[in-house]
This record gives structure tokens, sequence and C-alpha cells, in this order.
């Protein structure tokens, strides 16, 4: 039988999303000079032409080490090849790859398989930032102008700075400017990726992830793709139940739960914030002593760094820290998803289940039930599906008082903006007997193939489908009914129905 999906092709779908159709491209000879080959931590990976990266512009940018003339000593954006600012912001950046625990070899498909099905779960592109985060920024920015300072040493750039949006808005909505813009990002890597079918796909019910859809499937399957396409939007009602990509909204429980639930989040993150943000604090103060800040106006000047970069490309907030002081921050960001949506709360793998339930029962369908399936979603919601996977799972969990600094959950790579994660059904040949084959599931989270701790003995180290379905049942069975854990009545829906071809 003939592959499903064209195995010419494993390429990454997004600003939102990648796609897994491979082929061992292990050159760019017509690539233009910006394009260059270069040791970096994902050698042995597919290479691509500049245009067919996932975000073309950023690999030529300021932030990356073959290029950077910028930041100087341990600044924080002095990127060399042991550090790069971008893998520090917490998910508040642009997108980049996965280089912890990934597996050698790359993303093409294994030698004797084909891709017959793929699924992937991804978060909506660049964005500006949310109105809590671009509050808190205006804030800031209001009193240091009224204050009437001239502000020296590292601060001094701000005396001529401006805000990175004049329209609020924008806030909260994809980027359309710089080397990292949103929108650019879900069409060009969706372009790279063109196929002519009939599809459905889905986002939730918001529009930075309705417009991330949008502007990959114009990438993917054409400027005429409403033609040939249908995006499904999925409300984020919390009465919704079970039938939902956005299960965090409509979990009764986990939303009440203060001790628990959504809200821990930040209340681990301010136990962890205060351990590092004291000696910043002070450090600024010595330089400016007319002006003190607050330690939640620091930690917006690092959130600045972030949101600024994808719009502008760089940023000078960026180097009003030290590399030190910026791994605080991303360990603050990982202690807030870690706590708020993923491993570290009991309500993590209940919310994540779900689709990952309704994934696992397409695969076992085969491709008789389609082949892609893509859905559009939030951090937030990514972060169960993760824990649900067990997949990232740390011995312990992540401590406030210090920083674990071998942990495997980090944000920037779990879901950074744009952040994906995919799964492939594999049909490979079984070595004993050509003839026969078996089918497999893989992973691939931003571009790094990631292996289950506990099945991973198939080709390119997949787990076995059969496997793969029976871990899924088995969290299932320890996650419980999410109706009863969540509060809702009996008429609420248990089950993702709309996922289907």
């Amino acid at each position: 039988m003939p592959p499903i999906i064209s195995s010419r092709v494993i390429a990454i779908i997004a600003g939102t999303v990648v796609l897994l159709f491979a082929l061992l491209w292990t050159s760019c000879p017509n690539c233009p000079s910006t394009c260059s080959s270069f040791d970096d931590p994902h050698s042995g990976y597919l290479q691509y032409t500049s245009a067919e990266r996932p975000h073309q512009a950023s690999w030529g940018s300021w932030h990356h080490p073959k290029h950077s003339k910028h930041g100087v000593g341990q600044r924080a954006s002095a990127v060399t090849q042991n550090w790069n600012i971008l893998y520090h912001l917490g998910g508040n950046g642009p997108w980049v790859e996965k280089v912890d625990d990934v597996v050698e070899g790359g993303i093409g498909v294994p030698e004797g398989c084909n891709v017959e099905q793929v699924h992937m779960m991804s978060r909506h592109a660049e964005r500006y930032p949310t109105r809590k985060v671009a509050l808190r920024l205006q804030n800031l920015v209001k009193r240091m102008r009224e204050s009437g300072v001239t502000f020296k040493g590292d601060m001094s750039f701000f005396n001529d700075w401006e805000l990175f949006w004049s329209d609020d808005s924008l806030i909260e909505q994809l980027t359309s400017t710089g080397p990292f813009s949103g929108t650019l990002g879900a069409f060009t890597t969706g372009q790279a990726l063109s196929r002519h079918r009939k599809i459905r796909y889905w986002a939730s019910d918001c529009q930075r992830v309705i417009d991330t859809a949008r502007h990959f499937g114009a990438g993917f399957f054409g400027l005429g793709s409403q033609n040939i396409t249908e995006l499904e939007v999925i409300s984020e009602d919390s009465s919704m139940g079970a039938n939902t990509l956005t299960p965090g909204d409509t979990c009764l429980t986990y939303v009440e739960d203060k001790e628990e639930g959504h809200d821990n989040g930040y209340t681990m993150l301010f136990k962890f914030r205060s351990t590092y943000l004291g000696a910043t604090r002070e450090r600024l103060l010595g330089q400016n002593p007319e002006f003190e800040f607050t330690e939640d106006e620091i930690y917006a000047m690092q959130e600045a760094c972030g949101f600024e970069t994808t719009v502008r490309g760089r940023s000078h907030w960026c180097d009003l820290f030290t590399r030190e002081e910026f791994v605080g921050f991303e360990y603050a960001r990982d202690i807030l998803h870690y706590y708020r949506a993923g491993p570290g709360t009991p309500y993590g793998a209940l919310l994540g289940w779900l689709w990952l339930n309704a994934t696992t029962n397409l695969m076992v369908e085969g491709p008789s039930a389609g082949s892609l399936f893509f859905s559009f979603v939030h951090d937030g919601d990514i972060a169960p599906m993760i824990a649900a996977l067990d997949i990232i799972t740390d011995a312990e969990h992540l401590p406030t008082t210090h920083i674990a600094h071998t942990r495997k959950w980090k944000k920037s790579q779990v879901s950074p903006m744009g952040g994906r994660t995919t799964f492939e059904l594999l049909s490979c040949e079984l070595k004993e007997d050509s003839e026969a084959r078996r089918n497999y599931v893989r992973i691939n989270i931003n571009d790094g193939i990631t292996a289950l701790p506990d099945c991973a003995s198939g080709p390119g180290s997949s787990c076995p489908l059969e496997q793969f379905v029976a871990r899924t049942a088995k969290k299932g069975q320890e996650v419980g009914d999410f109706r009863q854990r969540c509060g809702l009545g009996d008429d609420a829906a248990d089950h993702i129905t709309f996922l289907h071809q």
C-alpha cells in the first residue's frame, strides 16, 4: 500500500505548526550567504534552505550565533555558541527548536517507514503581549516618564525609547512586523509544505489563534485555501465540557481550586521570583538612586525583552540584564507553567488526556480516518497534553527556593510562540519480513524527535502503536472521569467529538 503522506518531505508547519514528511536534504547550495552552514546544536538535522526554515528571517537575525554582532560581555543578548537569549524567554519570544533530550538522527522519516497520519497541536504564532502584561509595561513606562529622571548606565537607552506598539488594538494579536512576524511565520512554514487536498482543521475561538490557523492555511494550501479547506472554530466557552480544545476553561474545579488549580502557577512563580530579583533591584538602584523599581516592574522589563524582540527583532531591555538574571527569569516562567497547567498540577494530565485520547483513537483507525489533523490552541492547552503524554516529566516537582538546572521542563522548548507537538503514525517494514509492516507512533516537539521514556523500541525511537494505545488507556484510568473531577453535570460532554475529517 503506498504511503498516505508523501515521504518526500518532513518539514515544519508553522509559526505554529510542524508537519513531518521527510527527506534528506543535506546541503543548501543555492542559499544566500545568510544561510551558510554552521555548527549548531542541531547538527545531524535536515538541512533546509533559508526560505524553508520555519521563520526564515530569524536565522539571519542578530540573535543567531553565526551572525550576531550585538551584545557585550555577559549581557543577555550577547549570543555565543553556548548562549542564545531566545532559549531563555520562557515562551515570551519567537519559536525555537527543542534541543534538550532529543533523539539523534534528526527528523527524517526512519528508513523503511512511511508516514501515514500526522496529528499536530500548535500554539498560536508570535503575538503582542496580553492585556495584563501590556498594562504592567505601560504603567512602568508611564511612571518612568513622569519621574523626570534622565536615566544613566544600563538604563540610559530608555531616554529615547518608544513603546513597541502605538495602538492598543494590537494587544494580544499576532505580530506582523520584524524578522519574527507571527503572520509571516505561519504563512511561510505552511508554504514550504503545500498540499492541495480537502481537509478540515481546528482552532480555539480566540482571534490570534484563528489568525494563526488562517495564515498557516494560506501558506500550506495556497491563497485560495478557503475553497479546499474548512477551518472549524471551537468555542472556548465553559459550557463545552470535555468537547473542547481549551479544557482549562471548562473544568470548573480547576478554575476554582486556589491551592492546586490554575492560580497556583502564579503563587509558585511569586515564591521563586523574589529569590533572584532582589539583587537585580539593588544593581539598578545603584545606577539610578533617584528611582527605585519594584520587583514587579523589573519582571515587566524582562517580559518586554521577549515581546519587543518579536516585533522589532531585538530589544534594549535584553541588555539591561545579565545572563544569570535571564536564567532566573526563564526558570520563573517554567515554574509558572509547570504548576499552572503542566505536570505540577494534578489537573494537568486530566485536561490534556481529552485531546490525547481522541488522537490515539484516530491513530487506531488509521489512514482511513484521514491523514492530517491540525489543532491550533494556546500554550496553556499544550502543557496539559504534554503532562498527559508523560514525555517531559521530572522525577521531583520543581523547587521554588532555587533553580533546578538539570530539569527537563523548559517552557521555551515546550511551547514557545508557534510551538507545536506532532504525532506521526508510522508504517514500517519488519526486519524479519520486508513484506510485513507494523505501526508506530513518533513524537516531534518543535523539530526535536522526543522519545517516550517507557516506549521507544521502534524505528527512530518510536513507540509501537499497541503500546501507545495501552499507555493512553492507562493514563485515562489514572486521571479519572473528566466530568466528575471537574464538577460538571451528567449532561456535560464527556469526550471530544469534533476531531474527524
